[in-house]
C-alpha cells in the first residue's frame, strides 16, 4: 500500500445508527487496524434541517460499546480538526469558488416553481427530467447569462446553487476493491448541486473536500454510495487531487422477503437493528446492548455478513478478525440477516464468559426480582446454578425461567407431566422422603448414589421415581441433573416440596 491508511466513518446524526451502519464502521476499523493505520470518525450535519439531538452522543456511545472506537474524532485527537462539518462550513466556499473558476462548476438561480415545471413537463411526455449537459445552457444559470449579471443577482441576495458541470460524452473507467472495474457514461449523470447560498455545502462537496483534507487513502462505504462515485471521482479529478481508493459494501437484507433490512423488520419478527436503545417521541425502539447481547457476538455476527476469510471459522476475536479482514473477501451480492443466527451467536460468547461474571450479571435480574428467596442465595451457590444452566441459554435474561425452581417451589404442575403422578406415586414419594432424612452428607454424589441404591433394592423402576421426584422440586420435567438441584435446595426445602406435591397431586 503506497500511502498511510486512513479510513473513515462518517454518519450524519439524523437518528439512532443502524446495524448496517454499525457494520460499515466495523469494516473501516478492522482495515485500519489491519494495515497499522488509523480509523476516524467525522460527524457530517450539514443538513441541520434532519438534525436530531442525542444522536451525536449515540453514535460515540454505540461504538464504544462494541469496543472499535474511533482513534481520532469531535474531542480526541483532532489532528485535522474539527471533526464536525457544521464547525467546517467556513472551508467550503472557497473550493466551491475554485471550481467556478476553473469551468468545472457553474451557478443555478432556478427557482423550485420552475423545476417543478419542468419535471411536470417532462412527465407529461413520459420522460424523465434530469439537470444536465441537454438543458444546462437553456435554464437559468452562469453558463448562459453574463459574468456581470451572475455577480449582480447574487449580489442582491438571489438565491442560488452551485452545480457541477459534469463532462460530456466520456466514459469512466473507475476501480471499486470489491466490485473491480466499472464503467459510467457521463451523459447519463446529472449535474449535482455543491453549495447553496445560505452558505452550506451539500454532502457531495463537503465530503470530498474533507476526505482529502483529512489524508483519507480508502473510502469504505455502503453500496447506496456506489452511483456517486462517478461523481466524486470527477471532483477529485476538477480539484486535481488524488483520488482515494474506494470499495462499496453489500447491503444488508431483510430476513424474509426482498430489499434492504430497516427498523420495521426488526419490529415485525422481534429483533433490534440499532445497537443501543433509542427514545424518541414516536416510542421507544430496542438496542442490542438492553436484548443482553454481548458487544462481541454482536462484532462476530455483522463481520460475517458479506465477509469471510475462506474457512469454516465462524467464532472470531477481534483481534482475530483484525489479523484475518480482507476487503477482497467481502462479497459483492447482499447478506441476508439472520436472526436466529444472531442469537445463536450469543450462545456461543456467553459461554465462554466465566460463571462468576455470568453470576454477577444474573445477580443484577435478580435485584429486580422481588422474591427475597432469591435475592438471599449465596454467590458461591449462585454460581453452581448458572453453571447447571447456562448451557441453555442464550441470554442472561433467559437465567430466571431457566432456574427460578432453585429459589421458589412451584406453585402449579405441568399438566402433561402430572400424568405420570399415579395412585401409588404418594407411598413412593413418602418412603422417598425416608430415605433422604437419613442422607447425612447432603451433596449431589452422594444423594444419587443412596436414593439408586433404595431404588434397587427395592426394584423400584427408574420412571416410578425420577419423574415425580422431578415434578415435585420443579414443578415441570425440565432443569439439569435432578441430584444437582436437590443438593443446591438443600434437605429441608426438598423434603417440604415432595410433601406439598403429595398433598396436592
Amino acid at each position: 500500500m503506497s500511502k498511510a491508511v486512513r479510513v473513515r466513518f462518517a454518519p450524519s446524526p439524523t437518528g439512532p445508527l443502524h446495524i448496517g451502519g454499525v457494520r460499515t464502521a466495523l469494516f473501516n476499523y478492522l482495515f485500519a487496524k489491519k494495515h497499522n493505520g488509523v480509523f476516524y470518525l467525522r460527524i457530517e450535519d450539514t443538513d441541520q434541517n434532519r438534525f436530531v439531538p442525542g444522536a451525536e452522543q449515540y453514535i460515540f456511545e454505540a461504538l464504544d460499546w462494541l469496543g472499535i472506537a474511533p482513534s481520532e474524532t469531535v474531542g480526541k485527537n483532532e489532528k485535522f480538526g474539527p471533526y464536525r462539518q457544521s464547525e467546517r462550513k467556513d472551508l467550503y466556499k472557497q473550493y466551491a469558488d475554485q471550481l467556478i473558476n476553473s469551468g468545472w462548476a457553474y451557478y443555478a438561480f432556478d427557482t423550485s416553481e420552475a423545476l417543478d415545471f419542468h419535471r411536470k413537463q417532462h412527465e407529461e411526455q413520459g420522460k424523465t427530467f434530469i439537470y444536465n449537459w441537454h438543458n444546462r445552457e437553456k435554464l437559468d444559470t452562469s453558463l448562459v447569462i453574463s459574468a456581470a449579471e451572475t455577480e449582480k443577482r447574487i449580489a442582491s441576495g438571489e438565491a442560488y446553487v452551485v452545480r457541477f458541470k459534469t463532462p460530456v460524452d466520456q466514459t469512466l473507467h473507475l476501480h471499486d476493491i470489491i466490485r473491480g472495474d466499472i464503467s459510467f457514461e457521463t451523459n447519463l449523470l446529472d449535474d449535482k448541486v455543491l453549495f447553496k447560498s445560505d452558505g452550506m455545502p451539500t454532502y457531495h462537496l463537503a465530503n470530498i473536500v474533507d476526505d482529502h483534507l483529512m489524508e483519507t487513502s480508502h473510502v469504505i462505504r455502503g453500496e447506496e454510495w456506489l452511483p456517486s462515485m462517478p461523481l466524486h471521482s470527477l471532483l477529485y479529478k476538477a480539484f486535481g487531487w488524488e483520488a482515494p481508493e474506494f470499495a462499496h459494501l453489500p447491503l444488508i437484507l431483510k430476513p424474509i422477503g426482498n430489499g434492504k433490512l430497516s427498523k420495521r423488520d426488526g419490529d415485525k419478527l422481534g429483533f433490534p437493528v440499532f445497537p443501543l436503545e433509542w427514545k424518541s417521541e414516536e416510542g421507544v425502539s430496542s438496542g442490542y446492548r438492553e436484548n443482553g447481547f454481548f458487544p462481541e457476538a454482536v462484532i462476530n455476527f455483522l463481520a460475517l455478513l458479506g465477509w469471510n476469510d475462506g474457512t469454516d471459522q465462524e467464532l472470531f476475536s477481534l483481534e482475530e478478525l483484525v489479523e484475518k479482514f480482507d476487503l477482497n473477501r467481502v462479497h459483492k451480492a447482499g447478506a441476508k440477516f439472520d436472526p436466529d443466527k444472531n442469537k445463536w451467536f450469543n450462545h456461543q460468547y456467553l459461554q465462554k464468559q466465566s460463571d462468576e461474571s455470568l453470576a454477577e450479571l444474573f445477580k443484577k435480574d435478580l435485584l429486580n426480582r422481588s422474591t427475597s428467596t432469591a435475592l438471599s442465595v449465596t454467590d458461591v451457590k449462585l454460581i453452581r446454578i448458572v453453571s447447571l444452566i447456562k448451557e441453555r441459554a442464550n441470554f442472561v435474561s433467559e437465567f430466571w425461567e431457566l432456574s427460578n425452581f432453585f429459589f421458589e417451589a412451584p406453585t402449579s404442575y405441568d399438566e402433561k407431566a402430572a400424568k405420570n403422578w399415579k395412585e401409588d406415586t404418594p407411598r413412593t414419594m413418602q418412603e422417598l422422603i425416608s430415605v433422604l432424612e437419613n442422607i447425612s452428607d447432603f451433596t449431589s454424589a452422594t444423594i444419587e448414589t443412596d436414593v439408586k441404591d433404595w431404588m434397587t433394592q427395592n426394584e423400584i423402576g427408574m420412571g416410578k421415581v425420577m419423574q415425580p421426584f422431578r415434578l415435585s422440586l420443579v414443578g415441570a420435567l425440565k432443569g439439569p441433573h435432578l441430584f444437582d438441584i436437590v443438593e443446591l435446595i438443600g434437605k429441608e426445602e426438598t423434603i417440604k416440596r415432595l410433601q406439598t406435591a403429595i398433598s396436592t397431586l
